[in-house]
């Protein structure tokens, strides 16, 4: 998920609008797990057997 665009951006617009791509999108991340209530579950188990 946040591995897909910076590297692209980095070609494009430099690297220091990647690592604002970056941070946005974990800020987005964070705040929705902060306001849904959700657990960070670490690893690849998929979410239907984790809940």
């Amino acid at each position: 998920m946040l591995a897909s665009g910076p590297g692209v951006i980095a070609k494009r617009r430099g690297m220091a609008r990647a690592r604002v791509s970056v941070a946005r999108k974990l800020a987005v991340i964070l705040h929705r797990m902060w306001a849904e209530a959700t657990e960070f579950r670490f690893g690849k188990e998929p979410a239907a057997l984790a809940a």
